[in-house]
């Protein structure tokens, strides 16, 4: 009978408790969710390229080094108002369905953008120019701070458990093909119009291909169904109400637990833990990409001097490594685990941050390539893990609210301000290095972090029952999962009958 309660304690799982993914559900997730993400880091690569033009048409022309700063400050506004978005679609996506909040942020980031290629600039209206520009980077901001969070969300829950990790890989894919199309788009634009036919009408090019972008996200993301887990625990939630309803229970702590705002108390009272996990692997990724895509041209060409088509065509060869390399990065992130790769980042990032801004400062073409090379390595290890590890920290009720609010709050305190304080450092202290120091910075944040992190490669979700391709791999599973929780029974039975072998039984299977 103790034997019996014993194996209770850890119950084997059944058939029914294994989801056997929908192949062809999962490619569309993939691809509808990467779109997104194209969509929205084209807007930032066609804006970070063309950073000091627009400084010219939205700003006055008093000083050149202020209207690059502003522009980076129109940038940075953005970011502040992602916490805003992640606050608003993070819990909605919680109550009502991923699919539907992520078809809403698709919309309003795709008017956004292509509102910014319409507006007049400094010349024709004023200082009406820059409020425009800020009330559209207002409105990319709140519909990305319910995007990533969402999209990361909505791959790991389709995601087999033993493949999150390349497929999550193929959301950040997405994000670095949008910033190469957005930046090759200028560098293209610049180099056939010259930089007077980019102030003129050329930089409205870009923002206006976002349009026709948009419509295709929206098309692919209207044609997806609701994620597994999600399906499951509506259902869960569905039958406790019915359950209590049937008994002519009222559960009013339930009910609030279900409501937005029962879901932030909870999400901010018992999982700090993880957010802040979660924040300071976010800051890592976020501060060296932002260094790398947004801030890197502008550092190169205004800051250093060099000629503009090469700071360009330098920055665009990394984002194109970082494509190649990102989704092997999420293969080999599945076999070796998360905290290894997050680990090995970090120091690299401290070890090398010094050598490669030297090597960009050195001039000509060879070492400042060898430099972005550097940093796009340590960007790829984070870029590639990032998007199976931050969903796995937070359980299914609360994952894409939780997720959403830690994200969007990392990346507006540190990643999107990045651009304009390193320019206003380097401005300020005329010390070159600040983009080195700034990241050896992150990169010790990301470590402290990682410490405390939990490997989660291969395991299922938190407040999911395990994800498997095949019907045979399902029976595998449940077969494995009766075996361990009869050695498990057995061992403590051994423990509670003969307390004086635990020692030597340990020792027989190699245990310490």
């Amino acid at each position: 009978m103790i034997r019996t309660l014993l194996r209770r304690r850890k119950e084997p799982l059944a058939i029914e408790d294994v989801t056997v993914v929908d192949k062809p559900g999962m490619r569309r997730a993939v691809a509808a969710t990467a779109i997104g993400n194209t969509m929205e880091w084209f807007d930032f690569g066609v804006y970070a390229y063309v950073a000091v033009t627009l400084g010219r048409v939205f700003f006055p022309a008093d000083n050149p080094a202020t209207q690059v700063v502003s522009t980076f400050a129109t940038f940075a506004v953005a970011f502040l108002v992602r916490p805003l978005g992640g606050l608003v679609f993070g819990p909605l996506g919680d109550r009502i369905g991923r699919r539907r909040v992520l078809s809403t942020t698709m919309i309003l980031m795709a008017t956004g953008t292509f509102a910014v290629g319409l507006l007049p600039g400094y010349d024709a209206i004023g200082f009406t120019a820059p409020l425009l520009l800020l009330a559209c980077r207002v409105v990319q901001g709140f519909s990305t701070g319910g995007e990533y969070a969402g999209a990361t969300t909505y791959i790991a829950e389709f995601a087999p458990d033993q493949r999150r990790g390349f497929l999550g890989s193929w959301l950040d894919f997405g994000t670095f093909i949008g910033y190469s199309l957005g930046s090759g788009l200028v560098t293209v634009l610049t180099a056939v119009v010259g930089e007077t036919g980019m102030v003129e009408w050329g930089w409205r090019v870009p923002f206006l291909v976002a349009g026709p972008l948009g419509l295709i996200g929206l098309y692919m993301r209207l044609r997806l169904e609701e994620t597994p887990a999600f399906q499951q625990e509506a259902e869960r939630a569905a039958e406790a109400a019915q359950a209590a309803e049937a008994h002519g229970e009222t559960v009013p702590i339930e009910e609030a637990r279900q409501s937005g705002q029962g879901r932030l108390k909870e999400i901010f009272t018992r999982h700090w833990e993880a957010m802040l996990i979660c924040m300071g692997l976010v800051l890592l990724y976020n501060v060296t990409n932002y260094m790398v895509t947004s801030y890197l041209p502008t550092y190169m060409t205004s800051t250093l001097g060099q000629d503009a088509t090469t700071a360009q065509v330098l920055v665009l060869g990394t984002m194109l490594f970082v494509v190649l390399a990102i989704t092997v990065v999420g293969r080999g992130s599945d076999r070796w685990g998360r905290r290894p790769l997050f680990l090995f980042g970090s120091l690299g990032l401290v070890a090398l941050a010094i050598p490669a801004v030297l090597l960009i400062r050195a001039g000509g073409v060879l070492m400042p390539a060898i430099g972005c090379l550097i940093l796009g390595a340590m960007l790829v290890t984070f870029a590639g893990t990032s998007a199976a590890t931050l969903p796995a920290l937070f359980p299914t009720r609360l994952r894409y609210g939780a997720l959403s609010i830690s994200y969007n709050l990392s990346v507006s305190l540190f990643g999107g301000t990045t651009p304009l304080l390193a320019s206003w450092l380097v401005a300020t202290t005329h010390n070159t290095l600040v983009p080195a120091f700034y990241l050896m910075a992150a990169g010790v944040i990301g470590l402290i972090a990682t410490l405390f992190l939990h490997e989660t490669a291969g395991k299922p979700l938190r407040g999911s029952g395990p994800m498997v391709e095949t019907e045979e791999e399902a029976r595998t599973a449940v077969a494995e999962s009766r075996t361990e929780a009869g050695r498990h029974a057995r061992d403590v039975w051994i423990r509670l009958r003969h307390p004086w072998a635990g020692a030597g039984h340990r020792e027989e299977k190699g245990e310490d």
